[in-house]
């Protein structure tokens, strides 16, 4: 589950998607200026819907909402005008609020992150460690809106309420060395004078490059700073092997549409939009007797699993295009004073288009495709060498790029089974040059398909490398090339013995008996024959 949202395994959310409608009312302490749907307080709405004053239905998506009568299947409740009066208010002030959607709604508890149940869930090692403050020098790894820097926020915010333990952001797109040293230096006096240890959080700490990455290491060992630094790239790559050895490296993992659909339910009770749970439910069914002047909110069930099936993974994208969404259609509402606001899977759409697939072409993302294209290919698996060509293509990958490796495969794994893959991938790669892209996918799609088709030799690609670790291995010097092989072009070179004894092969009408290698290496067989390999 994602650490934006809602327990792992427990099902619809508890708590009323309409959970905030009683804003500034006596005996709702605390309700609205909890965390957004982040908080564990029951709000009143709960309570009110225990004794009996609402109907009552725990499936996420079918809770119903005050002051809002729909005719059929759809949703029914009793009236709550009092709450219903600030609903608009209360939404309003969340949607156009100057921190985007997902800022607001990030977790101050370990209790509220969730989706990372591997490294941080009940009774882990890293989670008993982080409840007792007792935090180690961790590298944060994972892709984009997996929660890294909520993690961060959380263990910032345990800090303060501890006192024991000061906190400093600071990212690696716009730090320079100088105030890096700045804050060490500060750590180093907070540790002598008040005996309060610094953690030093580093957003995008793959930016620093190896020898600002240098700076931490004497501090991160003798214990001045507990370094916590974040990165969406292999840190085995992009992170000194020194600094790395100091610090515990935690895999956040890309959060599924199920925690994506929590989170997104949780949302909506807090901004108090109600779900439908029809497709297709129309507007003019739905009767407002709230009396509220702002349009009642109402967004589709499907509308949602749009958003969580978009938004790949990424929290912090989600609950942005829930917001630019749900804008838009407010917008167009005041502008044609309509009462009711319904969010169709349309509008979410056009409010969270998916104009690129999660790839890095400078990144860790660009070998894990263009190896999964290799071992698909080899494996002789079409479909897969097609899809993860499309992975690479559609996330703007350089289509020469995939054509020089397409003829390196041709060779490499192909071989002498099949001499005429060489040409096709020659000639893929030169139609890539010449027309580009997108006209050039379908040249690339061709060869890597009767790449995946062909059969498979490695005996040259096999034969090549133990020639290389056979000269790497020997001991002394080189053995030098045979006299009778040598070229001799002048007169000193013939009196010196070059070409003598040569066989020149088209003057025989047999085979003719010559060595080739030198003497010490008479007999060697660089090719080692097997059954499966040509």
């Amino acid at each position: 589950m994602s650490s934006w949202g809602a327990k792992e395994g427990s099902g619809a959310p508890s708590t009323s998607v309409f959970s905030l409608f009683q804003k500034g009312k006596p005996g709702t302490t605390g309700a609205s200026d909890a965390p957004g749907f982040f908080s564990s307080k029951r709000t009143t709405f709960e309570k009110s819907e225990e004794a009996g004053h609402f109907a009552n239905n725990h499936k996420w998506g079918k809770r119903s909402a005050p002051g809002v009568d729909v005719s059929g299947d759809q949703l029914r409740s009793k009236p709550a005008q009092d709450g219903l009066a600030t609903l608009g208010t209360q939404t309003r002030e969340k949607l156009y609020d100057s921190k985007p959607l997902a800022e607001k709604m990030r977790p101050c508890t370990l209790d509220d992150y969730f989706g990372q149940n591997k490294v941080l869930g009940e009774n882990t090692l890293l989670r008993s460690l982080l409840e007792t403050q007792d935090i180690p020098s961790l590298m944060l790894w994972g892709p984009p809106g997996c929660g890294k820097t909520t993690l961060a926020h959380i263990i910032a915010t345990n800090s303060k309420k501890s006192g024991n333990s000061r906190f400093v952001t600071l990212s690696a797109t716009s730090t320079s060395t100088s105030e890096v040293r700045e804050v060490i230096k500060q750590a180093q006096n907070e540790l002598k004078l008040f005996k309060r240890k610094t953690i030093l959080f580093i957003d995008e700490i793959h930016r620093f490059n190896k020898s600002q990455q240098d700076t931490f290491l004497p501090h991160v060992e003798c214990g001045t700073i507990t370094l916590i630094g974040a990165t969406t790239e292999n840190p085995s790559f992009q992170v000194n092997a020194a600094l790395l050895s100091r610090c515990r490296v935690i895999v956040l993992e890309k959060l599924s549409v199920e925690a994506m659909e929590s989170i997104l339910a949780r949302a909506l009770d807090s901004l108090g939009i109600q779900v439908l749970e029809q497709e297709g439910d129309d507007s003019a069914s739905i009767r407002d007797i709230s009396g509220s002047s702002e349009p009642s909110i109402y967004i589709e069930q499907k509308a949602l699993s749009t958003i969580a099936h978009l938004c790949d993974g990424d929290a912090r994208a989600g609950l942005n295009g829930l917001q630019l969404a749900v804008q838009s259609r407010l917008s167009a509402a005041r502008l044609g004073q309509l009462k009711q606001v319904i969010v169709q899977e349309d509008h979410i759409k056009e409010g969270l288009q998916r104009s690129h697939i999660l790839y890095d072409k400078a990144g860790e993302e660009h070998y894990n495709c263009i190896s999964a294209l290799h071992k698909s290919m080899r494996g002789s698996d079409e479909n897969a060498a097609l899809y993860w060509l499309g992975r690479m293509l559609e996330g703007g990958e350089d289509p020469l790029y995939v054509a020089r490796r397409l003829v390196r495969f041709a060779s490499e794994d192909v071989g002498l089974a099949d001499p005429m893959a060489l040409t096709h991938a020659v000639a893929a790669f030169q139609g890539c040059h010449f027309i580009g892209m997108p006209e050039c996918e379908v040249l690339l799609a061709q060869c890597a398909v009767y790449l995946a088709r062909a059969p498979k030799s490695i005996e040259v690609y096999s034969a090549y490398n133990r020639v290389k670790e056979c000269l790497k291995s020997h001991k002394g010097p080189l053995p030098p090339v045979p006299l009778h092989l040598r070229n001799a072009p002048t007169k000193l070179m013939k009196s010196l013995g070059y070409a003598k004894g040569y066989k020149y092969n088209p003057s025989f009408t047999e085979p003719v008996e010559q060595d080739y290698l030198p003497e010490e290496m008479k007999g060697t067989n660089f090719f080692q024959r097997k059954p499966n390999n040509f």
